[in-house]
């Protein structure tokens, strides 16, 4: 049975909602602190907060990169953090078959960006969660998410449908962000997130077998894409220590600038909404 869960009614008139957590479950213990931290901070802010880590990295540059607990295990973890943090949890699907026991655990199913467009996976997801989040691959243009979208509504016509933006494959090791892509997402989309984490990959490292990054620019892509006045929502990898995560260790924002990032987008969202006097 499809577990019920409305993004709408989650998040209300909030200024817009915050999906973070680690890029790839570790310890429980961890998860539970990361979680807690998160939903302290969000709730201080009045933004409703939701838990994102993955069971498993099955994109690694390299097969020496750790990929993560695997399904049951981390399906247990993401079950602790939704019963005891009290969080709506979600977490990345890379076969159809894992759409089912994932929706039992999780709020939100999300398909990887290297995946986006394989039917199967994404119809999958939509068929076993009331809200699919799609990341955006980076070799997809925005416009062609909306064939996406439709085949998600093809046999799923009431899920809520998450478009989320991580920047475009420019050149070898680099990803840009079109800022234009917010608003024609916006068009057929329920749901547009900004991944300000993943956006700033390096992937593959430039022949080093492990994909760098620039945490450094996490806060100015972050504020221009709330900026746009089209984004719903903001994706962001958090740890307290970024350099012993096994995953994305160098685009990860350290847990303890969270507060101030968001404090900042706030600011940026109440300001291009308010009406100038006349």
């Amino acid at each position: 049975m499809k577990k019920l869960f409305s993004l709408r009614e989650y998040v209300r008139e909030a200024p817009f909602f915050v999906m973070a957590g680690p890029c790839v479950l570790e310890e429980k213990w961890e998860a539970l602190d990361i979680a807690r931290n998160v939903k302290d901070i969000c709730a201080k802010l009045g933004l409703p907060a939701i838990f994102k880590a993955s069971f498993d990295k099955a994109n690694r540059t390299s097969a020496k990169g750790g990929r993560g607990p695997g399904l049951k295990e981390g399906l247990n973890v993401l079950a602790s953090v939704g019963r005891e943090v009290g969080l709506p949890v979600m977490t990345d699907i890379h076969h159809p078959e894992q759409a089912v026991p994932a929706a039992e655990v999780c709020a939100i199913l999300q398909v990887p960006a290297f995946l986006c467009r394989q039917t199967d996976i994404v119809q999958a997801a939509a068929c076993a969660a009331s809200v699919v989040a799609i990341k955006k691959g980076q070799f997809l243009s925005p416009w062609d998410t909306k064939h996406i979208v439709d085949k998600i509504r093809n046999v799923s016509p009431s899920a809520e449908v998450i478009l989320t933006e991580r920047g475009a494959s420019f050149g070898y090791g680099n990803l840009v962000v079109d800022m234009r892509s917010f608003p024609v997402m916006k068009e057929w989309a329920d749901h547009v997130v900004f991944d300000a984490t993943h956006s700033l990959q390096l992937p593959g490292g430039g022949g080093t077998g492990r994909t760098t990054g620039q945490r450094e620019f996490i806060p100015y892509l972050a504020r221009a894409a709330m900026a746009t006045g089209c984004v719903g929502g903001i994706f962001l990898e958090v740890h307290p220590e970024p350099a012993r995560s096994p995953s994305d260790a160098d685009n990860i924002l350290p847990l303890h600038q969270l507060e101030s990032l968001l404090s900042e987008l706030i600011a940026i969202r109440q300001a291009i909404t308010t009406k100038p006097r006349t």
